[in-house]
Formats: structure tokens, C-alpha cells, sequence
């Protein structure tokens, strides 16, 4: 579940959120299911509140957004994808620890 910060990306709003936004973006691809998910899904919400204003934060359920899925060819969750200027400009496959997915979402403000 996402926090009051954290944005939920669908198929429907993925364009508008993701690909139009003014500052970086990153999207986490996630499912319920996903152990590992669990694990990076409490990170990206402190993310969400620290880079607020500096960085767009969100997350993408798998299970309901199939499109935005296939169209970035997600194939391991929890896959983190960071977007700037409507590009994928990094990603990180896995599990990482706070201070890597910090570091990515750094090197794009």
C-alpha cells in the first residue's frame, strides 16, 4: 500500500504522472504477493516524503496494471525504474538496501 505521499501509477495515469513530469520520477513495480516487494515498499515511502517537491515517488501493482508492465518489460519485482524527461534513465532489479536506491535517485536531480 502506498502512503499518502507515495502515488499508486496505473495504466490509466502512467502517462500523465510518469512520463510528463516536471522533476525524476521513480516507480516501484510490485505485487501483494511479492516478498521482496514487502521488504522495499516501507523504503520508497520514506523516499516519497523526503524527495517531496524534488522527485516524483510511486509505485505500480503488476497484478492491476498490466499494460504500463509490459510496455517496460517487467519480468522480476521488485523492479525500480527511474524516469526523467518521460525516459528511462535507470533501473534496479531486487531488493537493495535505502542508501542504494538514494544514491540512483541522486544522480538524476
Amino acid at each position: 500500500m502506498a502512503s499518502e505521499t507515495t502515488l499508486e501509477f496505473t495504466d490509466s495515469n502512467f502517462e500523465e504522472l510518469v512520463l510528463n513530469a516536471e522533476h525524476p520520477v521513480l516507480v516501484d513495480f510490485w505485487a501483494e504477493w511479492c516478498g521482496p516487494c514487502r521488504r522495499v515498499g516501507p523504503l520508497v515511502d520514506e523516499l516519497s516524503q523526503e524527495y517531496e517537491g524534488k522527485a516524483v515517488i510511486g509505485k505500480v501493482d503488476v497484478d492491476s496494471n498490466p499494460q504500463v508492465s509490459m510496455k517496460y518489460q517487467i519480468r522480476s519485482i521488485p523492479a525500480l525504474l527511474i524516469f526523467k524527461n518521460g525516459e528511462v534513465v535507470d533501473q534496479i532489479i531486487g531488493a537493495v538496501p535505502k542508501s542504494v536506491l538514494k544514491k540512483q535517485l541522486e544522480a538524476q536531480l
